[in-house]
């Protein structure tokens, strides 16, 4: 095995596909506890027989395919999602394009082309809601009842709960929507991040004596609209922070933006690619009299933001490399 995280999409050749490995089966938005088990499963099942454990997901989000004008926020892009399962101890990833040749895919043409006759797998992992094929007609009981004829093991994995509510992706979008930081954490076994780019704002942070590093997020991010408490890396470096991710009411209502400001940094970060990891919540976007009540306001920010972070030393999202 390689310890390279490796990327199989659609046109790879067939003799770069690792045959005999496990596989754990998912779209994986978040990777969130729920998706870790399946993934330890895996993890688990290639170890008991010496082969790599992959996953298998797919892309576009099939949401996306199916209601293209929906808004989808996703908690991770395609990018972070698989920087995440990199990091959760996979060889690779196996990438299946979800366009409509895939969407009208039946279950048992998916099993037996595209799971035995391409990828040649030894074993599978799935959580107890994956649903796949034409119509979403497969489902775990068919996935195994088919595999098993053929000498392929599958593990089927029950819903995670804390706190006798469920684990899922769509409840950790609700936990964001409402800043509920802490539960969304919890789900995700990590904080939840954002990845991009360092752009040019209005420079109006510095003249407060808040510079910050701007980062402008996916149109659809549903995240609650406020202050908070961040860890920011930038490669292997960490940085404490607050950040406002909003409309900035006080001067201009302009579209939503993600404004970090690191404690302790001096430096150009623009043009960078920065990793924002959310730690807590502080509070709602608001719209000041002032500018001077906003920078005392920010002054106070500031002070929680480090408390918590204090409390919260390491704290970050475990990513691997997928380059």
């Amino acid at each position: 095995m390689t310890s390279r995280f490796i990327i199989i999409r659609d046109a790879a050749p067939a003799k770069t596909i690792p045959k005999g490995s496990v596989v754990a089966m998912g779209n994986f938005d978040g990777v969130h506890l729920g998706h870790r088990a399946v993934i330890s499963a895996a993890l688990q099942m290639a170890r008991s027989r010496n082969r790599p454990a992959l996953a298998v997901t797919f892309e576009p989000h099939p949401r996306k395919f199916f209601s293209p004008n929906t808004q989808q926020f996703r908690l991770t892009d395609e990018t972070s999602k698989l920087r995440l399962l990199a990091g959760a101890g996979l060889a690779g990833a196996v990438v299946m394009t979800f366009d409509a040749a895939r969407a009208g895919t039946t279950a048992q043409d998916f099993i037996h082309h595209d799971l035995i006759d391409r990828l040649g797998v030894s074993g599978i992992a799935v959580g107890y809601d994956f649903h796949f094929g034409k119509g979403r007609v497969g489902s775990p009981s068919l996935l195994a009842s088919e595999a098993t004829r053929f000498g392929i093991e599958v593990d089927v994995q029950p819903h995670i709960d804390i706190d006798e509510r469920p684990v899922s992706s769509s409840a950790i979008r609700m936990a964001l929507a409402e800043g509920q930081i802490a539960d969304a954490t919890a789900m995700l076994g990590g904080p939840w991040f954002v990845t991009g780019e360092v752009i040019h704002g209005d420079k109006r942070g510095a003249g407060l004596g808040y510079p910050t590093a701007n980062i402008r997020l996916d149109k659809d991010c549903g995240l609650r609209h406020g202050v908070y408490a961040v860890r920011v890396g930038r490669g292997m470096e960490r940085f404490d922070g607050v950040a406002s991710f909003g409309r900035r009411p006080t001067f201009d209502n302009g579209a939503p933006l993600l404004e970090v400001f690191l404690f302790d940094f001096t430096g150009d970060l623009y043009g960078t690619t920065l990793d924002a990891a959310f730690i807590g919540f502080i509070r709602d976007e608001l719209k000041f009299d002032s500018v001077k009540a906003l920078v005392r306001r920010m002054d106070g920010d500031a002070a929680v933001a480090r408390a918590m972070l204090a409390a919260a030393p390491d704290a970050f999202p475990k990513l691997g490399a997928i380059g």
